[in-house]
């Protein structure tokens, strides 16, 4: 920069030399400025962060390799581990996908939106059910301000690439690009391959694997929109049945031995296609520069079915109040904010993940009401908080297997009823018939020994906090009895 300086005129204009001072010291700093930090690296630190939520379908707790599996591979899954939080304590809203979506985009627990199932809700056989369940909603009302809303509200591009499962077009509850997400809940009997079965995706080639397809969708969104701050949503529509891998993995599989209840290859072969592919999502993003600025959340809608990959220890599955049901899980890395290669015990809920991105993300407009929890102190490695986990499903979910199942009678995977997790202490009521069972879970992960008739004073605390918690959100109770009801039914 060349400044020329007439002295004549400066020495008859004092306000001149005053200004040009000023000038001087300022550029003088400013090039000091440049030399020790970048203008462009200021701007970035101010910028809000990328979100990109990746959600499983139908993928357990224990399906991975950094959650315990030696029968899955999943080295993508496992080095995000390693680079962010793994949460071993961490549950979705709801024991399947539709409850549990509509938690999570919404921020409300179940009594709040009224879907507790894929409707209908009178599932089994009529003459085994005691109770007239309550009537399920099918998608979230227009009304609810959702997540994608809330991040357009805070400067966001959203876009979404599998499952909706919520509403019939994500782009009426703020997403503005969606790719194969409408209220389906399954790709169908021949969907992973193309010819698609599913709304608003068009046909790839004559064997594209829809996993990959969506991948790429993904990473073409990533380069289009790199340049501003955007919300990735990937609910992949696997591990959801049917299940169908590729030949080639299938094959990688069926040479190698399962154990503790995991040892299908097909299944294996979902497992591993879909890491593939979470490792090509996260490589975009690094490749585009973006990974220091972008927060990323892995996690499951639900827990696995257990007729094809048990979670040993825990009981039960998929649709099940157990833990096998609800518990799935949780990865979350952020560069610079969250500590690599670290762990957490807390009590976590993937109702939490609204009011934690709320609030880093500060939009104009914020939801009035959320059930969940800002998680920053505890993904910042300060004192945890103390809450209680609710879950409320007054429905009948009937079994997929009942020798496998696990469930509480050999017809449902759940009758309707309640349950409350506080600390270690876990509580389950069904309205039937009044039952309650306890579980120390730090004891007995498995649900396995009742203590409702041993520590009457820990079940009498969680029956009376349960039950305020029902009053506070409203959460309907079937008492009607229904008629068609035959004790000796499939006995």
């Amino acid at each position: 920069m060349k400044i020329e300086c007439n002295t004549v005129g400066l020495i008859q204009d004092k306000k001149m030399i005053i200004r040009t001072i000023k000038f001087l010291f300022i550029a003088f700093l400013s090039l000091g400025t440049l030399q020790c930090k970048p203008a462009e690296t200021e701007l970035q630190d101010d910028k809000k962060p990328n979100i990109v939520l990746i959600n499983i379908d139908d993928l357990g707790y224990k399906d991975l390799g950094f959650m315990g599996s030696k029968y899955y591979e999943t080295p993508n899954l496992d080095a995000l581990a390693n680079e962010g939080m793994v949460f071993y304590n961490a549950y979705a809203g709801a024991a399947n996908c539709a409850p549990s979506r509509a938690c999570l985009i919404s921020g409300l627990n179940t009594p709040r939106h009224g879907i507790y199932t894929v409707s209908p809700s009178d599932r089994g056989d009529m003459k085994t059910r005691k109770l007239i369940p309550i009537k399920n909603t099918a998608h979230l009302s227009d009304t609810i301000y959702t997540l994608p809303e809330m991040l357009k509200s805070a400067g966001y591009v959203t876009g979404s690439f599998g499952k909706w499962h919520v509403g019939e077009n994500p782009l009426n509850q703020g997403i503005d690009i969606n790719i194969g997400g409408s209220s389906k809940g399954n790709p169908g009997k021949e969907g992973y391959f193309s010819p698609y079965k599913i709304d608003h995706i068009s046909n790839g080639k004559k064997g594209e694997y829809l996993t990959d397809r969506l991948t790429n969708e993904g990473i073409e969104y990533i380069k289009k929109y790199k340049d501003t701050t955007f919300f990735l949503y990937m609910p992949y529509y696997t591990v959801h049945t049917p299940i169908m891998g590729k030949e080639e993995f299938v094959a990688k599989f069926e040479s190698k031995k399962g154990q503790n209840g995991q040892n299908k290859p097909d299944y294996a072969a979902m497992v591993y296609a879909m890491d593939q592919n979470v490792g090509r999502l996260l490589n975009a993003i690094e490749q585009n520069g973006l990974e220091e600025n972008t927060l990323v959340i892995f996690t499951s809608d639900n827990g696995g079915i257990r007729a094809i990959s048990e979670q040993n220890p825990l009981r039960a599955g998929k649709g099940s109040y157990y833990e096998g049901g609800i518990r799935v899980p949780l990865v979350i890395k952020w560069p610079g904010k969250i500590k690599p290669n670290s762990t957490s015990t807390a009590t976590v809920s993937n109702l939490d993940f609204y009011p934690t991105l709320q609030h880093i993300t500060n939009p104009t407009k914020k939801a009035n009401l959320l059930d969940g929890i800002n998680l920053e102190a505890i993904l910042y490695g300060e004192q945890p908080v103390t809450r209680n986990l609710y879950f409320h499903f007054p429905i009948y979910l009937q079994k997929y297997d009942l020798l496998k199942d696990q469930g509480r009678d050999p017809l449902f995977r759940t009758r309707p009823g309640s349950v409350i997790i506080s600390g270690e202490w876990k509580l389950h009521e069904y309205f039937e018939d009044g039952e309650l069972e306890l579980y120390n879970l730090n004891t007995d992960i498995g649900e396995k020994n009742n203590l409702a008739q041993y520590n009457l004073a820990r079940t009498k605390q969680l029956y009376e906090e349960l039950s305020k918690w029902r009053i506070r959100t409203n959460a309907p109770i079937p008492t009607s009895s229904n008629e068609a009801y035959d004790p000796t039914a499939n006995q």
